[in-house]
């Protein structure tokens, strides 16, 4: 007859057994979670200060809209140079845009090196859009700078050459903008495109003549 201590010893050693084989056996819920790829955080450049930021609404998403200007304070206003961000909530990269006068008069990338250029880009910074991406053109692409040149207010033209493509996975929209510089200068993502009555939904955080025609002063504040 064994002794109660020797049949306390078996219980234990058969409960650890047990214990080791459970924590051995690969079920489902106890295999680790499956992450996206990580992406680089866009970098902002360093003659650049931040200037305002809010919460906003993308597609129903939240997002922090984050706006930089230049620390010396050129062409600082609404239509001015500024380097912009949004970021959803989730840790996306929603977009961003460099408008800068340095950008401005200078030769554009062909269009085999823009494309070069944005499939980088994109495998930094959404590498989820490479897997089911269709471009769709690529063509140069202009945008108005309000600048002030000796006292005076003036309009000139930026100019890149923009990749424009489709997430087939989903129908969404998305696009670089390649600068002169041989950079991105500008980015969205997961843009709504209404085909009736042809008109985007997704709202335009980056644009500021969109912007200026929002309810509220803090546009007219930056």
């Amino acid at each position: 007859m064994n002794s109660p201590v020797r049949t306390t010893s078996i219980a234990l050693a058969m409960a650890l057994a047990a214990i080791t084989a459970s924590a051995n056996t690969d079920s489902p819920k106890e295999k680790p979670a499956m992450h996206q790829p990580a992406t680089r955080p866009i970098a902002v450049p360093s003659i650049y200060q931040e200037s305002a930021r809010r919460q906003v609404t993308v597609d129903g998403e939240q997002a922090l809209l984050t706006r930089y200007v230049r620390s010396d304070g050129r062409n600082s206003g609404l239509d001015g140079e500024h380097f912009s961000t949004v970021v959803s909530d989730a840790g996306v990269l929603k977009g961003f845009a460099n408008m800068s006068l340095d950008l401005v008069g200078k030769p554009l990338p062909s269009r085999e090196r823009s494309e070069e250029i944005a499939r980088l880009f994109l495998e930094q910074h959404a590498p989820d859009l490479i897997e089911r991406m269709k471009i769709s053109w690529i063509e140069p692409h202009d945008e108005p700078l309000k600048v002030t040149r000796d006292g005076h207010e003036e309009v000139v033209t930026l100019s890149g050459m923009k990749v424009k493509a489709r997430n087939l996975a989903d129908g969404r929209w998305f696009w670089i903008i390649v600068g002169s510089d041989g950079k991105p200068m500008v980015f969205e993502r997961d843009i709504v495109w209404i085909t009736f009555p042809g008109k985007r939904q997704t709202e335009k955080w980056l644009h500021d003549s969109w912007l200026a025609k929002q309810p509220g002063a803090w546009a007219q504040s930056l």
